[in-house]
């Protein structure tokens, strides 16, 4: 690096002649990124502010000691999910909610809250109305119309015994028990999702454990090694607790489960203490498989093996480790075509004095850590969970939200140069495989500190522009809105299958624009412990014009929906385009 007033070498060319071509080069490399229309100068790429309080969102959330946390439990916090839980075609927010282990007198503990969009930027708790008044130690969400009646249902993993929500016209009946989900009370589950595995329509659910923890028997803080953080004395675990297996329930059409664990082969993955699930198909065969981060432990990926088994090829596929064989502590995970190959990318955050870690789909049924070439490696302090892929201002390139908060409320007092509250990481895709962090120049909202943990995201008022929702541990949520408007163009698209699952969940959508193609996955679960809008988005830049959208369903059935217009929310149903050979599909 050249220092201030450095002269330039007599019968050379000037020191800034290289760096100016160099700049020019870089200019000229990186596609063209289209400038906000409004909301502020140039330099604004995006303005985002906390609308949540004049939204309507109010509700604090619960989840352990403020000032300190004697158990790990107090730790995780809970998800947040988007969906439409009424058929109105405006998504809604439901809030997972926990509880403190001193408890609360009967009828006063927090609840879970769902709230109704009013259309008009602000939202109404409906909870009560709904039937979703649950307590306890909440945990994750996930959602999926699991009976294909046209609803939205919800399941709800807890510390204990988990909960299905059937949705009956927009009231909710808790169903687990009868339903054959609800486990045996003495699991820790976390993240969640539903999936058709078998491709029979259904949609079956995954499961994803922490650690068997015994609150009754639980060791102090600093009673073990193990229970010391920069020698000071913090909560136990997870090293030191024994592991728990992830369950997945095979949907047997009729409002029952089975545990299909054993047979699926999900228990041979031993030893992890998990958090997220995220279902998506990596090697591109048309069936789904699972990734699970998991922390302090080799995260899992779960290779569907087109007969109703699975093996997990986290280690062999390189997402198991980061690029220098060292396990991470895996908390949040999301799914995209982040460098526009074709290929599904993934990427997880991870605890504080690590960086997150994108891992490039090679298109080989392998990955490539690829966290520092992407730009990525910078940003070691802060404490990762929730995370998500989007394309911020609908230039076709997704960006990178990673939602950040310690998990020891003790550090504030202590003065290690670490808070408990921390800012957000926003990344903007410079759409040639880079990402450049934008934190500090995109809005008050990513840059105010806050203890985060779940994320969910959606296009919440129906016009194009993605917002974030944050679940805020012992604090009320965030609902983060983008104020700068831009003059590119984009499509959301809400699949229903009838040979498919109903909710078209595991179908992979390609847009085709004059200037290129993108692909994307319909999702349940995801991010940490969440669920975002299930309708997929993409930002189209100065496309105007779709030639075509391909669907391919879960049954099989590839299809193709031409000619079509921007800047709309679109239903596409399967069986009702025009059909293409499945071997030619998606590579043309």
């Amino acid at each position: 690096m050249l220092a201030a007033g450095t002269r330039e070498t007599s019968g050379r060319h000037p020191v800034w002649l290289p760096i100016f071509f160099l700049l020019s080069y870089c200019v000229l490399q990186t596609p063209n990124r289209l400038a906000p229309t409004s909301g502020g100068d140039r330099a604004t790429i995006a303005d985002f502010v906390d609308v949540a309080p004049k939204a309507g969102l109010t509700e604090t959330n619960v989840f352990g000691g403020k000032q300190s946390s004697t158990y790990i439990l107090e730790s995780t916090g809970t998800g947040v999910a988007i969906f439409d839980f009424d058929n109105d075609g405006w998504p809604d927010i439901f809030f997972v909610n926990g509880t403190t282990l001193d408890g609360f007198p009967s009828g006063s503990a927090p609840t879970n809250h769902l709230y109704r969009n009013n259309h008009d930027g602000t939202f109404s708790d409906v909870s009560e109305r709904a039937g979703l008044l649950g307590t306890g130690w909440g945990q994750g969400v996930c959602v999926g119309d699991y009976d294909n009646d046209g609803w939205e249902d919800l399941y709800v993993t807890y510390y204990g015994k988990n909960r299905l929500y059937h949705n009956i016209g927009g009231k909710f009946e808790e169903v687990a028990e009868t339903a054959g989900v609800e486990g045996n009370g003495k699991a820790w589950g976390t993240g969640c999702a539903f999936v058709d595995y078998d491709r029979d329509g259904q949609l079956d659910i995954v499961v994803a454990n922490y650690a068997g923890f015994d609150l009754a028997h639980a060791s102090p803080p600093g009673k073990f090694p193990t229970c010391l953080w920069k020698g000071i004395a913090v909560f136990c675990g997870p090293r030191g607790l024994p592991a728990q297996k992830n369950i997945l329930y095979h949907n047997l059409g009729n409002g029952r489960f089975q545990d299909v664990t054993t047979a699926a082969g999900f228990d041979r993955t031993l030893g992890h203490y998990c958090f997220s699930a995220t279902p998506f198909d990596y090697d591109n065969d048309g069936w789904p498989d699972i990734y699970v981060a998991c922390d302090s432990t080799p995260s899992i990926l779960y290779h569907n093996n087109h007969d109703g088994t699975f093996t997990d090829v986290g280690m062999l596929s390189g997402v198991a480790y980061n690029g220098d064989g060292r396990e991470q502590a895996g908390m949040g995970s999301t799914v995209a075509d982040y460098d526009g190959d074709g290929n599904l990318d993934l990427f997880r955050t991870n605890f504080s004095d690590d960086t997150s870690t994108l891992y490039h789909n090679n298109g080989d049924a392998t990955f490539t850590d690829v966290t520092y070439s992407a730009g990525l490696g910078s940003n070691t302090k802060y404490l990762g969970w929730g995370t998500a892929f989007l394309d911020i201002d609908n230039d076709g390139w997704p960006d990178l939200l990673a939602v950040n908060g310690h998990v020891y409320p003790e550090v504030d007092a202590l003065k290690l140069g670490i808070n408990y509250s921390e800012p957000k990481l926003l990344y903007r895709n410079n759409g040639n495989g880079t990402f450049t962090d934008v934190s500090r120049m995109t809005g008050p909202a990513i840059s105010t500190p806050a203890p985060a943990r779940g994320l969910a995201v959606g296009d919440l008022f129906n016009d194009g522009r993605l917002s974030a929702v944050i679940v805020n541990r012992n604090a009320p949520p965030s609902l983060l809105l983008n104020r700068s408007t831009y003059s590119s163009h984009w499509i959301g698209i809400k699949t229903i299958g009838t040979r498919s699952n109903r909710d078209g969940i595991g179908a992979r959508i390609t847009v085709k624009t004059a200037l290129r193609k993108q692909v994307d996955e319909v999702r349940s679960g995801s991010s940490y412990i969440s669920n975002n809008d299930m309708r997929v988005h993409f930002g189209l830049g100065e496309s105007s014009r779709i030639e075509f959208i391909e669907a391919r369903w879960t049954s099989g059935l590839v299809e193709r929906f031409n000619d079509l217009g921007v800047d709309r929310i679109l239903t596409v149903r399967e069986g009702s385009g025009n059909p293409v050979a499945a071997a030619a599909s998606t590579r043309k």
